[in-house]
């Protein structure tokens, strides 16, 4: 059982293990929402006009454009029919993460099993994206420069992108549980105001790492599309 009480505890038939699903599953459902919130606020009459307030509208043209503009410094042109994946991967590790800053919820990028469902969804991604770029061809780069050698070099290039979606998985993980292991030993040690401090500096690491996530998912999508190999 975990040491701090969570309302999952509430869920007497889930385990202690499936936990960070049955989170997984509240992130997905608040990740709709806001979609569907966001979409029904884009396609409203005169919506090309700006906000003059902030609102979810505001805050989703805000949102993808800023994806927008990162994707185009990264993949380029090519990379705006991948938009949709990048903005998932972005809101929904972002709300992952500020589920662990609330009281009594734990986050499911807290847990390996969720990272690296990520991490193998952003592998299958930016290869299937190759693939289709460059047809068969795509595999080239997998031989190497030297017939005799493709034997070493397609065990090395696959090793090489298996410990990207690892990467991926153990980064975010290791990075978000430190975090909220350091916000949960100042409130055991001071629950009052000292503790805010630490709730500024972890909303930060949690943008920062979906952040950190996406802007590597975009590296990855744009050398596995490149023709430069």
């Amino acid at each position: 059982m975990p040491a701090h009480f969570t309302w999952s505890h509430f869920i007497s038939q889930v385990s202690h293990e499936l936990y960070h699903a049955v989170y997984a599953g509240l992130c997905g459902f608040i990740f709709l929402i806001l979609a569907f919130l966001g979409e029904k606020a884009l396609n409203k009459k005169k919506a090309y006009i700006p906000e003059g307030k902030f609102n979810i509208k505001a805050f989703f043209e805000l949102f993808v454009e800023q994806i927008a503009q990162l994707s185009d410094s990264i993949v380029g042109e090519k990379g705006r029919p991948m938009l949709p994946l990048f903005c998932f991967f972005f809101l929904f590790i972002w709300i992952q993460n500020l589920l662990g800053l609330i009281p009594g919820f734990l986050p499911p990028s807290q847990n390996l099993n969720s990272t690296l469902a990520l991490g193998l969804l952003s592998f299958l991604a930016y290869n299937y994206y190759g693939l289709r770029e460059h047809g068969w061809a795509y595999f080239k780069q997998f031989i190497g420069p030297v017939v005799y050698l493709a034997p070493l070099f397609v065990f090395i290039e696959v090793l090489s992108h298996f410990f990207r979606a690892v990467s991926l998985g153990f980064r975010l993980f290791g990075n978000m549980s430190g975090d909220h292991i350091v916000i949960g030993i100042f409130l055991d040690m001071a629950p009052f105001l000292i503790p805010v401090i630490f709730y500024f500096l972890g909303l930060f690491v949690c943008t920062l790492q979906a952040f950190v996530f996406t802007i590597l998912s975009m590296v990855y999508v744009s050398l596995a599309i490149s023709h430069d190999h």
